[in-house]
């Protein structure tokens, strides 16, 4: 029986992709250039000025949690690939390749993995980063699987980083870690290609998740599609800010006047929601309180809602305090189940909404108007900056707003 990463490897190297592959790799190209040209003033940008180009790019493209996310795997697909894949001058099916790697890849590493405390984007998405930039980098399958094997090494990222720079950091370091060992097998480095299944149970996975088709040439690049996100934070929050806005488009609701909060949800589908008491911006990427409150406040909650006075303001963190709630042990996954929020009014009004897809996910995929929305919310020149790019110019973009800035060293 073939290793995994061999398996992975001769997958990715024969891969032709379908019209709708290839209409999914230039929606996650769009997408993730627009919230990384979001993160121009932010200060990870100096942060990751001294990274090399993968890290760099990678690293502002996650910063403000606005990226796509593969939810089978619990996994930012694109913030890795696309980074990985333009640093070495690659195209739309070396991502394809790379994103659909990492998608059954952290299908392989399972929801265990995560529970336990990994960061399924970084865990993944070395290995995958390996394969995009091996390929662009005219590696055969057996290179592939080498490459594979030399990112294990760096194939690391907890979610105690969640809510802190080292977040987005690790994600930087993830790309650059795939590009590394890409460019260390293209000059014959060897390594040993069960690599990989040795791993993946000491990480929690398990190779039989996958399924017995999950390589099946007419299966889609990307299985189980990818979600856009809406709101700039993690995707736990999409769902309970969704239902707020539903309450919300039924009849307005004062937030002074609001005396009880109560979310109904499956434990597993608030996991990575590990602040509930937040005090910064980043740390309010990751609160459910902080999600009803911004969402009754702000009622679109943008990148204004996420830094630390907007987060620290009195009226939110009243509506934090009031926060009950309410988990359920079913599910294994962050769209499982129902959310529901239920607000009480001065009065005893109360008022409810049950949400299973919030907009922006593959069952409820964003609408033209929503994702040019988004774009023009991550800057005023960004759609007319977008406008016919390729994967060619899109490096030429990401280098002219992220350029490299290199610290002396010392004496």
């Amino acid at each position: 029986m073939p290793y995994l990463a061999e398996d992975l490897a001769a997958w990715a190297a024969a891969l032709d992709p379908s019209p709708e592959d290839l209409s999914l790799a230039e929606h996650a190209l769009r997408d993730t250039l627009a919230v990384s040209l979001a993160a121009r003033g932010h200060p990870m940008a100096g942060l990751a000025a001294a990274l090399p180009e993968a890290a760099r790019w990678a690293a502002v493209g996650h910063v403000l949690d606005f990226d796509d996310l593969h939810l089978p795997s619990t996994a930012h697909i694109s913030v890795v690939c696309v980074p990985a894949v333009l640093a070495v001058g690659g195209g739309a099916r070396e991502y394809l390749a790379a994103a659909g790697v990492m998608a059954r890849l952290g299908v392989a590493l399972g929801w265990r993995h995560y529970t336990s405390g990994w960061h399924a984007t970084c865990t993944a998405g070395a290995p995958a980063a390996a394969v995009g930039a091996g390929l662009a980098l005219g590696l055969d399958a057996e290179g592939l699987a080498r490459a594979v094997s030399l990112a294990l090494p760096a194939a690391g990222g907890v979610q105690r980083a969640f809510g802190t720079d080292t977040k987005a950091l690790q994600v930087g370091f993830a790309a650059e870690a795939g590009v590394r060992a890409a460019r260390l097998a293209a000059d014959g480095a060897g390594a040993d290609p069960s690599a990989l299944d040795a791993w993946l149970p000491l990480v929690g996975g398990d190779r039989t998740l996958l399924g017995d088709d999950a390589l099946a040439p007419e299966a889609p690049a990307v299985p189980g599609g990818l979600a856009t996100k809406i709101f700039p934070c993690c995707y736990a929050m999409q769902r309970p800010i969704g239902a707020v806005r539903v309450l919300l488009a039924e009849a307005p609701i004062d937030p002074a006047e609001v005396t009880r909060i109560v979310v109904r949800t499956p434990e597993a589908a608030v996991h990575p929601l590990i602040h509930a008491r937040p005090q910064t911006g980043l740390q309010g990427k990751f609160s459910l309180e902080y999600a009803v409150a911004a969402a009754l406040l702000d009622h679109h909650p943008g990148f204004a809602s996420y830094t630390d006075e907007p987060v620290r303001r009195p009226p939110a963190q009243r509506l934090v305090e009031l926060v009950e709630v309410v988990r359920s042990p079913e599910g294994s996954g962050l769209l499982t189940g129902e959310t529901t929020v239920e607000i009480t009014t001065v009065g005893g009004e109360v008022r409810a909404a049950t949400l299973a897809l919030p907009p922006g996910s593959p069952g409820l995929p964003a609408t033209e108007a929503e994702f040019s929305a988004k774009l023009t919310d991550c800057g005023a020149d960004v759609p007319k900056l977008l406008a016919g790019i390729d994967w060619k110019s899109a490096a030429a973009l990401l280098r002219a707003s992220f350029p490299a800035v290199r610290t002396e060293e010392p004496a």
